[in-house]
């Protein structure tokens, strides 16, 4: 009767075509569509099919769109570092609570991802505004004559901003490696006479790797196409590649050419993640540290 027995091979495949149909579907089909487009051609009639180059021989010829680019990845970069140095020891003393202290500290951590992305951004403008409560407060202690301009609309703020609507993504991961690591073996470490920042340099952030590759890759693709908090606390000189896409598509009704940019801007990303995965070896993100 053993022959006759029915193997459930294709329920993982059938279990897992949602997922999958759904990635074709809102992932992979925009994307194919959108590097598409990025050889058509847009006339004052609208867009057409077409197969061309010069959306990209345009970003060549205008160095104004390789430089916000650059801007861009170094936005991106620098926002992810500080999110890092933020995310860590706060990750590190999550894993060191437990009991109802845990739990409080969790829902805190999540309670401004409860409203939008928008409304996260916005809430600095009535703290660093001319009139916000930062200049308020120094205005009624005299230490200042007049309200501070520079405290918002320039790559400053870019940074608070991206740093605070995006720490979450690097908390978490880092959060779930540290809680992973057999505290056994901090103790033990301590017991032989090692130092602090030999333990976070030997123990911890070699067995985390995973978990702080993981935030930081989050929070860089999320940095790198930034457009509403560059937009609200930015002001010119915070204008970032996400915003020359948009308005390439929402003000100039050039869709074509806010295709081309998109498909350059993913494929610098792709390029520069190959490029750097064996380095800082990426792939323990999709092999849970083991390679």
């Amino acid at each position: 009767m053993s022959g006759s027995a029915v193997k459930p091979i294709g329920w993982p495949w059938l279990l897992a075509a949602p997922a999958v149909l759904w990635l074709v579907v809102f992932g992979l089909a925009p994307l194919v569509f959108m590097v598409a487009m990025s050889f058509w051609k847009s006339t004052i009639f609208g867009t057409r099919p077409d197969f061309q180059f010069g959306n990209y021989v345009r970003q060549v010829a205008e160095p104004l769109y390789g430089t916000l680019l650059l801007k861009s990845l170094r936005i991106a970069a620098v926002s992810t570092l500080i999110a890092l140095l933020v995310s860590y020891p706060l990750a590190y003393f999550l894993t060191r609570l437990r009991g109802v202290w845990k739990s409080v500290f969790i829902i805190g951590l999540f309670m401004p991802f409860w409203t939008s992305y928008v409304v996260r951004t916005f809430v600095w403008l009535p703290i660093l505004g001319r009139t916000g409560a930062i200049n308020a407060a120094l205005l009624s202690l005299g230490v200042i004559d007049q309200p501070i301009d520079w405290l918002i609309y320039n790559e400053g703020t870019v940074y608070l901003g991206l740093v605070y609507v995006y720490t979450l993504f690097m908390v978490l991961p880092i959060y779930l490696s540290l809680d992973r690591i057999d505290p056994r073996l901090v103790e033990a470490a301590v017991d032989l006479g090692a130092r602090p920042w030999s333990v976070l340099w030997r123990i911890l952030l070699p067995l985390s790797w995973p978990g702080v590759l993981s935030g930081c890759i989050m929070v860089f693709l999320l940095g790198v196409g930034a457009y509403v908090t560059p937009r609200l606390l930015g002001g010119p000189s915070g204008i970032m590649y996400g915003n020359m896409i948009a308005d390439q598509f929402l003000n100039n009704s050039n869709w074509a050419f806010g295709a081309a940019l998109g498909s350059t801007l993913v494929l610098v990303v792709v390029f520069l993640l190959l490029t750097t995965g064996r380095w800082i070896g990426i792939r323990q993100v999709f092999t849970g540290g083991r390679f």
